[in-house]
């Protein structure tokens, strides 16, 4: 797998980030279920949803993420999502992770980082 250069990644995520703003509620809320540095923090509106992103890519030599697919419709939802990754610590992993989301005028108000796509679905009530 090709490597990158973090810093660069870093500057063209935050790009990235301030397009894609407009699809979060300014007051959004976001979790990460994941981490064990992250578990039970919460996030709050935009800042945080960008010191978030940067606090989970820091660890990382290279990260890579594929969307699966999404379950659900109208509010609620979850993406599910295949995660490559390799630490600083020369550690590589593959998982699936899933994101519930929940919408509210068109945006994102909430959302949620899960290890378990299944635990997702069922916090969702969407289990498959």
């Amino acid at each position: 797998m090709e490597t990158w250069n973090l810093e660069a990644w870093r500057r063209e995520a935050s790009k990235l980030a301030v397009v894609n703003m407009y699809l979060l509620d300014p007051h959004v809320i976001y979790e990460d279920m994941t981490r064990p540095d992250h578990v039970s923090e919460t996030y709050r509106g935009h800042e945080g949803v960008v010191r978030a992103t940067e606090r989970w890519i820091e660890s990382y030599h290279w990260l890579e993420i594929e969307l699966e697919r999404i379950v659900g419709t109208g509010d609620c939802l979850v993406s599910i999502h295949r995660v490559r990754a390799k630490a600083h610590t020369g550690i590589e992993g593959d998982r699936t992770v899933a994101y519930l989301w929940r919408f509210r005028g068109g945006k994102v108000v909430y959302f949620r980082l899960f290890r378990d796509p299944e635990q997702a679905l069922e916090t969702a009530g969407l289990r498959e």
